[in-house]
This record gives structure tokens, C-alpha cells and sequence, in this order.
């Protein structure tokens, strides 16, 4: 099925030179592949050099450079080995001089014979690697090359240098990738050729070329032509896949999920609150796509506290009215229970059953639920990854909603839509995704975005303050817990770690213990259900007034009586988590605020993220500043979330050809649905080349 021209770059690594058994484990560990054998010959060529070593200027010794770790060329005479005893500690040297002064070569672990050969007494040598001083001598410990005059006239003056593991060092990969680039094809043109022309862009194999053997440092620069080639190349792939994907899944016949809107209108009324703007528009999108003949496919998008469970809430009660069940997927138990406790009031007004299904729910309950779902009875099916076991079935899945989707990955979800038969979907997040990154995973995927938040949330005011006035802050907590107030402190582990220098939520809430006495609770993630269901409990009524937790309340908790926020070591959370975390307050009519507590000495990065949280509360902002300082692979959890990892492409620098890339994949998916003329043939290459096969097979699945 794969083209032959490919057939030279799908060869195993292990036909190069150089690569037996053991460098093929090493080279898939470097490249993140499972087994030996998965090593081919294009992973090894997309896995590109970050810098370069310029050996093409040969230094007199007396004027090597002071800086420590200066890469270094020089010519000079062997003048002698000062020899060690075989097992003795102290290091073999040999003097290397030229007119001007003797630079020192240092081996530990010695192989005199070795040694003797390449470095003969007498004889001329040119010798290229790392400077060190010492003792206001130079010294060149263990050359990175030893060669004639004529070999170095072989070497490359200007050698790449790669990202590399435990087992491999960067003159060896280079000699793979030297192999590697010998076997590369040209290959027939898939780009456009005005666009190639426009931009100036080389061809493929010329831009790999250029990259592995690069001419001169700025070919490895990102905005070099080679590279922003290739990282045109692999985001063209990625939308040309996400594109023939979403067209499979919208191929597949939806249903009309419509009803007369009698279910839907009790449930509004007898919200306790209008509907925002936004809310009515995203509810509008949302059921004109469950009324049309195609399968939903939407992204519901909304900060912290911006009210997207009651626009979820509205279609299943949609979905229901039209004669369907829905069911509503959580991340965490503590999640799905917060949802059931706001959501089945409401449904049972419009006479809705809603039934709760987690990992918690043992025997005669679980039983007892899953009758209701296989009954129909349960109109609305709240749980967590329980819900897509196989034991669940359900009478008629008509609508699935995805909550914090990026926590769960592709193919959970399509597990729990598989439940049904055309299921709509709808995903929400309250981790705003910078549109870079939603359509790296979405592609043209409908969004619609709650931008402004319910009335009467009140703004919470952020400050920033070293972890040693802890003393002070419990004084002022002290002071707000008598006024009424109720507080989180948070803090990044369970139990202290003789690695990190972070202070562990059952030692700060022992501490706390002293202070508050029972007022103080904790909660984590390695409690059991029930018992962190008692604290949250006690919490909520208001019994406990300092609750000491790890991030297992950073979403969807919701005691609109908690006012201040606390965040220990605020400086090892990413810029999204803080904001979720800030968003548990500010939800009642009561001011609010949030104090981030870091440990100095604070990273440049942890510094920017602080002055951002301090600085706005706009959740789409922090997720751009977030991919930023982050970057995209740690922001959503690449493996977590079906994240696409890139190794061309930068979505913060190659926003522009993203942009390119989508608008190209969809002309000519609109010219050539399916990819049958001479570019469309070039493109298909383009999808193996970047392992988007799935897409392929989904094209002839027609």
C-alpha cells in the first residue's frame, strides 16, 4: 500500500552501519520508540540537530579562548605521553604543541596501546573538542577528534549537534545520521509550487539535507528556510489527517436529536439565574447541531465559573425530550459527584431521572444503575471512565459530553460514544486552549466559547509572597476564619519528599492543626472516596473552615462560601493549573482572593508565571502565555490528552504556517476528496512520511 520511492526511508535503522542490537535500543529510546525494531530510517532523519560545532578555524594554543567549555580546533606536534601506572587514579596525558605553547590532552581510563596509535611521538595531529583551564594551563579532555591533516580534510568543519540519551554521543549519531542521509530519495513535490516558490522554501530531502549537514549555523535556525519547511510539512500532514478524520466521522449518519422544548424551557425556569449571552448563543449552536442530520461534533470552551455545566445540562435535557439518554464523562469521582448534586435537582423537574455511575458504586447500587441505564430509566448517566466498561449498556446513547476533555484520550471518548448509535458529542473544557493548539488537536472542529462570566461572580484579587512569611499569612487567616471566612491551602504533594524541597499537605495540615484546631481538614487523592466525601462535606456545611488539599480540588468543586485561596510552592504549577485552582473562589457575592506562596530562588519562567496570574485573570491570556513559557507537548498533557507531539514544528514560533496549513488541507481535500491526482498521490507520501497512516486506511474506507 505504501509507495516504493518510501521503501529506503522505512528500512530498519538496524541495515545502517554502526547500528547493532544494542545502539538500535538506544536509538529507540532516543526516539521515543516502543521497540528496537520500530527504528526506521525516517524517525532517525526528523529527529533534527538543535546547534552546531564550528571546527573550521584552527587556533594557535596562545590564543585559545578563556571562556570555560569553548569548542576548540588545533594543529600542534606530539611531544610526549606522561604515562600512569596500569589502575592507577590519576589521568594519561599527552602534550600537544605548536610555536606558541602545549596544550594538554587528558584520558581517564586510559587504553595506552590505543593512545600510542593515534597519538605517535614526533607525528603531526589535528585535534578538535572541549577546552577546560587548568591551573592556568589548557587542557583538551578526551578529543572529540584526533585525525591527519588528510582526514580532516574528510571531516565536516561544521558538525551538527543533536539532542541525545544515556548510551550514544553526538559523533557517533552524526555518523548514523550521515548514513541515514545517504539512503534519502527525492521525492515527487506535494506542496504547492506557488506557495514553495513565495516562501523559498528547498524541497524535502534538501531541507533534511541542509539540516544534517548544515553550510552554516543559520540553517538550523527555526526561521530557516529548510526548517520552516519542514515544519510546514508536518503541520500540512497533521491538519491534511485531522481534515480526512473529521470528514470519516461527519460521513457517518447523525440523527435528529429535536424535541418541543417543553423539558428544556422547566428546567430554565427554574434555574436561579438568566442565562448569559453567551450561554444562549453556545445552547443555540449545540441544538441546532444535535437538530441537523449529521453527527455533533463541538468544542464547548468557557474559563473558570464561566457556566458551562448548566449549557451541558440544557442538551441532555435536549437529548431526552428528543427520546434519547445522555451521558456526562468527569475526570475524577469528586468531579462526577458535583455534577450529579447540581445537576439531578434540576432534571428532576422536568421528571428526569439521573443516575450516577463511578468505580465507587459496589453491588446492589451498581446493579441497581446499571438496570436504569439498560432500562432507559436514567434519563441522564453521570460517571467517570466507568461508564464506557462493557458491562454498561445503554438503552439509546443519543448525546455523550466530555468534561475537561483533555484528560482523557481519543480513545476513551470514542469508548463511551461507541455506546450508542450515531452519538452526538460535546466536549467542554474550563482550560482555555489557545487557538494554536485547538487546531493542532481539533482541527476545524466547531468551538463555542463562553466569554464572559455569570453576574454576581465577584473578581479575585491574586498576590505574591515568599514561602517564609508563612507566619505572617496564618496570623491573617486567623483574623478571616473568626470573621466567617473559609480558605483553601494547597499544596503539590501528599507526603513530604526527600527530593523536592516542597512542604507536603498532611505536614502543613498538621501544622494548621495547631492553630485551627478540628476547623482544618485534608483532603487528596489517595483517600478513599467516602472519607474524602465526609471532609468535602463538612467543608460545604461549613464545620471545617481551612481546608488543607493536593490538586485533586483543582476542578469543578464548587463551595461558593470559600473565599481565599492558598497555593504552597505556587512556582511548580503550570499557568493553567493556577488558574483553575484560583477559580474555586470568587464563586459566591463575597470578595475574594487567591496568595501565591513560591520558594525562592524563583526560574525565569516561574517569575513570568506569577507576574501573569498576578497581572490578569483572563483565562484565554494565561493559556497563550502558558504556551509560551510551556510550550505545547506540556501543556495539555501530551500523551494524556491524543496531544499530537511535534518534532518540526513550533507552535508558538509556526503559528503562521498553521494557520497556512489548515486553509491548504482543506483546498485540497475541496479540489481532491480524495487524493487522486499527481499533488494528491505526493500527498499521501506526506502522511506516511509523518505517520498519519490512519488517515490513509479512512481514504479508502471511502
Amino acid at each position: 500500500m505504501r509507495p516504493s520511492d518510501l521503501d529506503p526511508l522505512f528500512a530498519s535503522a538496524r541495515s545502517l552501519p554502526g547500528v547493532g542490537p544494542r545502539m538500535a535500543q538506544t536509538l529507540a529510546r532516543l526516539l521515543s520508540r516502543e521497540k528496537a525494531e520500530d527504528v526506521r530510517i525516517i524517525h532517525l532523519l526528523l529527529h533534527l540537530p538543535h546547534a552546531v560545532i564550528d571546527r573550521s578555524t584552527i587556533l594557535p594554543i596562545a590564543r585559545l579562548p578563556r571562556s570555560p567549555g569553548a569548542v576548540v580546533t588545533v594543529r600542534g606536534h606530539v611531544l610526549e605521553h606522561r604515562e600512569v601506572p596500569r589502575g592507577a587514579r590519576t589521568p594519561w596525558r599527552v602534550l600537544l604543541s605548536d610555536d606558541s605553547g602545549v596544550l594538554e590532552l587528558v584520558y581517564f581510563h586510559p587504553r595506552p596501546d590505543y593512545l600510542r596509535r593515534i597519538l605517535p611521538v614526533g607525528e603531526e595531529r589535528i585535534v578538535s573538542g572541549r577546552l577546560e583551564w587548568f591551573d592556568d594551563k589548557p587542557q583538551m579532555p578526551h578529543p572529540d577528534h584526533v585525525v591527519t591533516e588528510e582526514a580532516f580534510a574528510a571531516l565536516p568543519r561544521l558538525e551538527p549537534v543533536y539532542p541525545l540519551t544515556a548510551g550514544i554521543s553526538n559523533k557517533v549519531l552524526g555518523r548514523i545520521m550521515r548514513a541515514a542521509l545517504k539512503r534519502l530519495p527525492d521525492l515527487p513535490e506535494w506542496l504547492d509550487e506557488h506557495l514553495r516558490a513565495r516562501e523559498g522554501w528547498p524541497a524535502f530531502a534538501e531541507a533534511l539535507r541542509q539540516v544534517h549537514a548544515p553550510e552554516n549555523a543559520e540553517s538550523l535556525a527555526p526561521d530557516s528556510p529548510a526548517r520552516l519547511r519542514l515544519a510546514y510539512d508536518e503541520l500540512l500532514a497533521n491538519q491534511l489527517a485531522l481534515a480526512l478524520v473529521r470528514r470519516h466521522i461527519r460521513s457517518a449518519r447523525g440523527r435528529r436529536l429535536t424535541g418541543d422544548g417543553t423539558l428544556v424551557a422547566k428546567v430554565q425556569a427554574t434555574l436561579p439565574y438568566t442565562l448569559t449571552e453567551g450561554q444562549r448563543k453556545a445552547l443555540a449552536e449545540i441544538l441546532a447541531d444535535m437538530a441537523g442530520p449529521e453527527r455533533m461534533l463541538r468544542l464547548l470552551q468557557g474559563d473558570v465559573g464561566s457556566g458551562k455545566t448548566v449549557v451541558a445540562l440544557l442538551a441532555m435535557v435536549a437529548a431526552v425530550e428528543a427520546g434519547a439518554q445522555a451521558a456526562l464523562m468527569a475526570p475524577s469521582d469528586i468531579l462526577a459527584r458535583q455534577h450529579l448534586a447540581s445537576i439531578a435537582p434540576l432534571a428532576k423537574q422536568a421528571g428526569i431521572e439521573t443516575v450516577l455511575l463511578t468505580a465507587r458504586e459496589k453491588g446492589k447500587a451498581r446493579k441497581q444503575a446499571l438496570a436504569d441505564i439498560a432500562s432507559g430509566r436514567a434519563g441522564i448517566v453521570i460517571g467517570t471512565h466507568a461508564l464506557f466498561q462493557e458491562d454498561v449498556t445503554f438503552a439509546d446513547l443519543g448525546l455523550v459530553v466530555v468534561d475537561e476533555q483533555h484528560r482523557f484520550g481519543v480513545h476513551q471518548r470514542l469508548a463511551l460514544q461507541a455506546k450508542g448509535a450515531r452519538t452526538d458529542l460535546l466536549v467542554m473544557t474550563a482550560t482555555p486552549i489557545p487557538r494554536t493548539l485547538a487546531l493542532t488537536v481539533y482541527g476545524d472542529l466547531e468551538v463555542s466559547r463562553l466569554l464572559e462570566k455569570p453576574a454576581g461572580r465577584q473578581p479575585v484579587k491574586t498576590s505574591v509572597m515568599p514561602i517564609a512569611r508563612i507566619p505572617e499569612v496564618i496570623v491573617r487567616l486567623k483574623t478571616a476564619v473568626a470573621a466567617g471566612a473559609q480558605a483553601y491551602w494547597v499544596c503539590p504533594l501528599v507526603e513530604e519528599s526527600g527530593v523536592l524541597p516542597t512542604t507536603a499537605a498532611e505536614e502543613r495540615f498538621a501544622m494548621l492543626k495547631e492553630h485551627f484546631g478540628t476547623q482544618v481538614g485534608l483532603v487528596h487523592g489517595r483517600m478513599s472516596g467516602e472519607a474524602r466525601d465526609a471532609v468535602m462535606d463538612a467543608f460545604r456545611a461549613g464545620d471545617i473552615r481551612v481546608l488543607v488539599a493536593t490538586t485533586v480540588i483543582e476542578v469543578g468543586v464548587d463551595v461558593p462560601s470559600a473565599t481565599i485561596m492558598i497555593i504552597e510552592n505556587a512556582e511548580r504549577f503550570g499557568l493553567a493549573q493556577l488558574h483553575q485552582l484560583r477559580g474555586r473562589v470568587g464563586r459566591g457575592s463575597k470578595p475574594s482572593s487567591c496568595l501565591l506562596l513560591y520558594r525562592p530562588p524563583l526560574t525565569e519562567t516561574a517569575r513570568q508565571r506569577l507576574k501573569v496570574m498576578r497581572e490578569t485573570d483572563d483565562g484565554f491570556a494565561i493559556a497563550e502565555a502558558d504556551l509560551r513559557l510551556r510550550g505545547a507537548g506540556e501543556l495539555l498533557g501530551t500523551r494524556q490528552s491524543g496531544m499530537p507531539q511535534f518534532r518540526m514544528a513550533d507552535m508558538v514560533r509556526h503559528a503562521r504556517l498553521l494557520e497556512m496549513a489548515r486553509d491548504d488541507a482543506a483546498l485540497i481535500l475541496a479540489r481532491d476528496p480524495k487524493l487522486e491526482s499527481p499533488r494528491g498521490a505526493a500527498l499521501k507520501r506526506l502522511l506516511y512520511l509523518f505517520e498519519r497512516d490512519e488517515a490513509i486506511r479512512l481514504l479508502l474506507a471511502g
